[in-house]
């Protein structure tokens, strides 16, 4: 749907109330102005209302509308197309949602075609209608105020992944032998999806800086300033993606050596068992030699037969004992 229209006319904002078409037609002719339509997931109905008057690629019209591009400058004629990607921080979940902006730029009009929740513009037409400056630039001045919110956006994301990043350290080092391995993939996921939406983005701006792009020229100090804090932000980006990796591996060395501990502790376990088996295994075999109830057999009707029977399984166990003691079985 169509969410603001208006014209900018020697920097005040002239409300659009009814036909589009006509307003634009009339403020061409003075002359000094320009169009800025802002929409949210519009159809392809509420979009032909807007290609009657401008003339836009319809490559770039259907991309706009289906939305799922990466960053990206293309020229269309006198054209500008810029796709920009906008993030939304969820906290309950550490999450990332992924939106989009569209921007049709020309020499007289700003088309903004927004998808998803982050990012409205409803600050940026604030801030350009305050500024007299912004104003006086005109269309690019509407694309640098956009892109420099979508990184401010970017560098508000970073510090709360650091603060995350923070948070899943104490926990690895914490001692309460937790398994985080899901929690670091799933942070991690969100710092590549959070690359895939600024990294593309520098090129674009660097086309801007360098001033390739004709429209953008009366702003390129200002585009400067949008890259330099968007390098910054993928140094960030770059860091946050290295610790998590260096995270995931030191989790996974102490969750290696507990289990080797207690493997060792359980063969330790094992080895006792087996000992005290090994010692209760002597006597039970004298004991079953002489319970076999044969008439004939040797030291059976002696009379210190019996005691003997005990001393020797004693002496037995004892030998046995100390041997295991010795290995260090015992």
């Amino acid at each position: 749907m169509i969410v603001d229209k208006a014209i900018y006319r020697d920097g005040v904002r002239h409300t659009i109330r009814g036909d589009i078409s006509d307003a634009f037609g009339d403020a061409r002719a003075r002359g000094g102005c320009f169009l800025w339509i802002g929409l949210h997931e519009p159809s392809q109905e509420e979009f032909d209302l807007i290609t009657s008057e401008v003339k836009l690629h319809p490559l770039a019209v259907e991309d706009a509308i289906h939305a799922h591009q990466r960053p990206k400058l293309e020229r269309y004629g006198d054209t500008l197309f810029v796709v920009l990607k906008t993030l939304l921080y969820v906290e309950d979940g550490s999450d990332i949602e992924v939106g989009e902006i569209n921007l049709f730029v020309g020499a007289d009009f700003v088309i903004s075609v927004r998808h998803g929740q982050a990012n409205p513009l409803t600050r940026v037409r604030r801030r350009i209608e305050a500024d007299a400056d912004l104003m006086a630039i005109g269309p690019a001045g509407v694309l640098y105020a956009i892109c420099d919110q979508v990184v401010d956006t970017y560098s508000e994301i970073s510090h709360e992944i650091e603060h995350d990043l923070i948070v899943l350290e104490r926990r690895i080092f914490s001692g309460e032998q937790a398994d985080v391995t899901e929690d670091i993939y799933s942070l991690k996921r969100e710092v590549l999806e959070f690359r895939a939406a600024q990294d593309p983005l520098i090129p674009v701006l660097e086309e801007m800086v360098k001033g390739r792009v004709e429209l953008c020229v009366a702003a390129r100090d200002q585009f400067r300033d949008v890259l330099d804090h968007l390098l910054r932000v993928d140094a960030a980006v770059d860091e946050h993606n290295e610790l998590l990796t260096n995270a995931l591996n030191a989790h996974l060395a102490l969750v290696g050596r507990e289990q080797s501990a207690a493997a060792m502790q359980q063969n330790a376990d094992m080895r006792k068992i087996s000992s005290w088996a090994a010692l209760i295994a002597v006597p039970t075999m004298i004991a079953g030699v002489y319970g076999m109830n044969f008439d004939h057999m040797p030291e059976l009707h002696w009379l210190l037969g019996y005691p003997l029977s005990l001393v020797v399984m004693v002496i037995a166990v004892i030998i046995v004992y100390r041997l295991l003691r010795r290995s260090g079985w015992l």
